[in-house]
């Protein structure tokens, strides 16, 4: 199984446990960027489509786009009048000028980085890209290390201020803003913060690990028996 097919196998998971967590930087974008009736959108990365549902729940003219089949089955469900598509960020199946805003959220890391860009001006007036902020700004972070042990790779200088303006002002972008989203994390219980965290992991990995992301979890354990951990993303747009 490539890469590609391990994404559509996990793309329901995914939906539920990791997807929710760029919800503040999608809005965030959709909001700087006007984002309304008639307003022609495109996601490119969109996974299982939730900035596509926001974009139509705003009357937009939605469309999106993800390599993986799976995630844009899921996406499809959610949003069965968009513009869905299988499609490689490098090779954008739409003419010049389709769209007034492109998007990608979590996206642009995982693609060749100037080609993907040069298709997202080709056809779009703006892009907006957002990431991850650095660890110091992620409590997710404490949990991962756990996860990953000595694998663990911190964050770099992609993660930190001004990289995605500089990054867009390099490629020809002018930029209009670029600030830090803060993205909440809420799992209800123990079991949930565990499925979560080692989303896609194999079970008896998870059964060998569980007690130990659990009490480095501890901190972030509510009276409740909730989890909530304080995470952020950083986001930048732009006009060509």
């Amino acid at each position: 199984m490539d890469h590609v097919d391990e994404w559509s196998a996990l793309a329901d998971a995914w939906a539920r446990w990791w997807a929710p967590a760029a919800a503040p930087a999608q809005r965030a974008i959709l909001d700087a960027a006007r984002v309304g009736s008639g307003t022609r959108v495109l996601d490119v990365g969109c996974g299982t489509g939730e900035l596509v549902a926001m974009a139509v729940e705003r009357g937009a003219v939605a469309a999106g786009c993800d390599a993986a089949e799976g995630m844009i089955d899921v996406a499809r469900r959610r949003s069965p009048d968009a513009d869905l598509r299988v499609a490689h960020a490098e090779r954008l199946p739409w003419p010049d000028d389709s769209f007034d805003l492109v998007a990608l959220v979590n996206a642009l890391a995982f693609t060749d980085v100037a080609q993907t860009l040069v298709e997202c001006r080709r056809v779009g007036a703006a892009v907006a890209v957002a990431t991850w902020a650095e660890d110091d700004l992620n409590e997710l972070t404490v949990l991962e290390r756990v996860v990953a042990g000595e694998d663990h790779e911190p964050s770099d200088e992609t993660r930190e201020e001004g990289h995605l303006g500089t990054l867009l002002a390099e490629h020809g972008f002018t930029v209009e803003t670029e600030q830090l989203a803060p993205a909440p994390m809420v799992l209800a219980d123990a079991d949930e913060l565990v499925a979560a965290i080692m989303f896609g992991e194999s079970d008896e990995l998870r059964a060998e690990l569980r007690p130990d992301v659990l009490a480095a979890a501890r901190p972030f354990r509510r009276p409740d028996g909730s989890y909530l951990l304080h995470n952020a993303f950083r986001w930048a747009l732009a006009r060509r």
